[in-house]
């Protein structure tokens, strides 16, 4: 009998049937946490893939950010487009096509073009950003469409700010998308970069912004982009 309580297999099971239970999950939720980051990380790097994003200028990171939010505004039933997920990134020069409206369910790329930055965010790079109302500073973060009004500058559509304390104050400092004569290809002729004229507002190529403005209306996801740790760490649905 002595003998068999000395058996180092026999103390193997009595230990694992030792083990409470709530480790035992705690380790399973670990395990199924990690395969959840892992299959994330392999979406992300297919998609990428598939639609050349690397050769259009776009940052792996800027497109897992997205599709993160974009996932996070779908669990809670704020996408009625779901299909399409575009992305303004902000990292770029202005001289550069920094905005990618994506269609997901075809894994196509509809609409690669130019986009403004507000004028106090910085010259041909942005830099700061802000949700203050009169600031004239874009604000990042992730955004859902929503419905079109003509303005002062044409056909221009509303979008909602979805995180607070960062791009809450969307609505009422009436940032919008819309179009405009300083954004585009011909403004470059004239000028060495798009500097940032808007105030705070995501403005695209005048030519461009009705097709630019129905391809996303109505309940897409936007996300304006930029590697600033300011927001990075602050925002809710990058960290959740």
């Amino acid at each position: 009998m002595r003998g068999r309580l000395l058996n180092p297999w026999l103390w193997c099971v009595i230990a694992a049937l030792l083990v409470p239970a709530g480790l035992l999950r705690a380790g399973e939720g670990k395990g199924a946490k990690m395969a959840d980051k892992t299959a994330f990380a392999a979406k992300v790097s297919t998609l990428y893939e598939q639609i050349n994003l690397k050769d259009l200028g776009l940052s792996k990171k800027a497109l897992a950010y997205a599709l993160k939010g974009y996932y996070y505004l779908l669990a809670h039933h704020k996408l009625s487009r779901p299909n399409i997920l575009s992305i303004c990134d902000l990292s770029q020069s202005s001289r550069n096509k920094r905005l990618y409206v994506l269609d997901l369910e075809q894994k196509t790329i509809l609409i690669n073009t130019y986009v403004a930055h507000g004028r106090n965010s910085g010259k041909e790079f942005a830099t700061s950003f802000s949700n203050s109302a009169s600031s004239h500073k874009s604000s990042l973060g992730f955004y859902v469409t929503e419905d079109t009004y003509f303005g002062n500058n044409g056909l221009s559509l509303k979008i909602c700010g979805m995180e607070r304390g960062i791009n809450d104050g969307a609505t009422r400092r009436n940032i919008v998308i819309h179009g405009s004569p300083y954004v585009g290809a011909d403004f470059m002729q004239m000028n060495h970069f798009i500097n940032g004229r808007s105030y705070g507002c995501p403005a695209v190529p005048q030519e461009e912004s009705e097709t630019i403005i129905d391809a996303i209306k109505g309940g897409s996801c936007l996300f304006i982009y930029h590697p600033t740790k300011k927001y990075s760490t602050r925002s809710k649905i990058i960290n959740t």
